[in-house]
């Protein structure tokens, strides 16, 4: 397998990286896509000790999906069964010894592995990331406080869409030696690259953006080249621990990462143009959405307290789904608050919209009807 960098010079496009890159080496005769590796072991080699010899140490199909993932976020990736897989094994990383300081409203299953660390005795240190001279006391530290050893960064957050300043944050850290994970889940490759900035290991829920159409279910870690003593790390853990993604899943989702850009642009545009409608609308009381990505979330009604005129909207749409998850072709509509482990931070009264690319009419005449049998704000 081949690089795309062996075949262009200069600098790639990210839409082209997406389209060319873990593309099987061109010889004649040969496939223009990789090939689902269905095997669990492998004929030893007894000249290589990089030979995957067994499916929980590598396979093909991950290869070619973690080059893939590796061009677009530049870093060394690694694929996992799951975004919380992946997230589990790069909280690993966080030193015990030191604070840790996280966002004080993530996705609600990564702020419970927060819970966790914090009873097993570590110092999470919970700051709203968007408050910036907040979040770099927080990480560098003062009279009173010790500085972090690891700093989660989850921006935009999920899904208040909250987003913080990564290059301040990502420099507070390096001058006090701490270890920076950023989940780039929302916000994607095709918007921003915490690794450019300085960032040790960014994360994916492969389910959402990267594969795009809500059929598998994939994490993924990617990491610094500058720090190949954490891909060491989180290979090993995924080794002995066996959050293996099966070889299906990954073909899909490397198929689905071909048309990232086309999805994200089509999405972004149609988010854009619903938030400048819902924000004129009077039964929608605010508006979020960070000004690029496919995520908004909108409260409804004069009371954030209370959930039923979001629940009314949510039931009455008909071409959105009302559904969890995120960042497949097709919209979704979600009240958070039903959830018992959301964040109270979350208002009852706030819609997390996942803009899909169907035709943005269609989505606002939808979301217009639901919305039109409720009271102005």
């Amino acid at each position: 397998m081949t690089d795309t960098a062996d075949r262009l010079s200069g600098p790639r496009a990210l839409a082209t990286i997406a389209v060319t890159a873990g593309r099987p080496d061109r010889a004649p005769g040969a496939p223009v896509n990789p090939p689902v590796d269905f095997s669990s072991t492998y004929a030893v080699d007894p000249d290589s000790e990089q030979a995957p010899g067994y499916g929980r140490f590598g396979n093909s199909t991950w290869a070619a999906f973690e080059q893939t993932v590796g061009a677009l976020e530049g870093g060394t990736a690694l694929v996992f069964g799951s975004g919380m897989a992946a997230i589990s094994a790069a909280l690993t990383l966080v030193p015990a010894d030191r604070p840790f300081v996280v966002p004080t409203a993530p996705y609600s299953t990564t702020r419970s592995r927060f819970d966790e660390l914090a009873a097993s005795g570590v110092d999470v240190r919970r700051v709203p990331l968007h408050d910036t001279d907040a979040a770099v006391r927080a990480v560098t530290g003062d009279g009173d406080h010790a500085p972090a050893g690891a700093v989660w960064i989850e921006s935009p957050t999920n899904p208040l869409l909250d987003v913080a300043d990564l290059p301040v944050l990502i420099n507070a850290a390096h001058r006090v030696d701490a270890r920076t994970m950023c989940d780039n889940t929302l916000a994607t490759p095709v918007v921003q690259r915490p690794l450019d900035l300085g960032a040790d290991v960014v994360v994916h829920s492969v389910t959402k953006y990267l594969a795009g159409h809500s059929d598998v279910v994939l994490g993924v870690c990617v990491v610094n080249k500058a720090r190949p003593e954490l891909i060491h790390q989180l290979h090993d853990h995924r080794t002995r621990h066996g959050a293996i993604a099966g070889p299906m899943e990954t073909w899909l989702a490397l198929r689905g990462i071909r048309t990232l850009q086309v999805r994200v642009d089509r999405a972004t545009a149609n988010a854009e143009t619903l938030a400048t409608r819902l924000g004129e609308h009077p039964a929608v009381s605010r508006v979020r959405w960070p000004g690029s990505g496919a995520m908004l979330a909108i409260e409804i009604g004069a009371d954030p307290g209370d959930p039923g005129p979001a629940d009314q909207v949510a039931d009455s749409v008909r071409l959105w789904t009302p559904a969890t998850s995120l960042g497949g072709v097709e919209s979704l509509i979600e009240r958070r608050r039903r959830y018992p482990g959301e964040s109270r931070e979350v208002p009852e009264s706030l819609l997390r919209l996942s803009v899909g690319i169907e035709d943005v009419e269609d989505l606002w005449h939808d979301l217009e009807a639901a919305l039109s049998g409720l009271p102005r704000r």
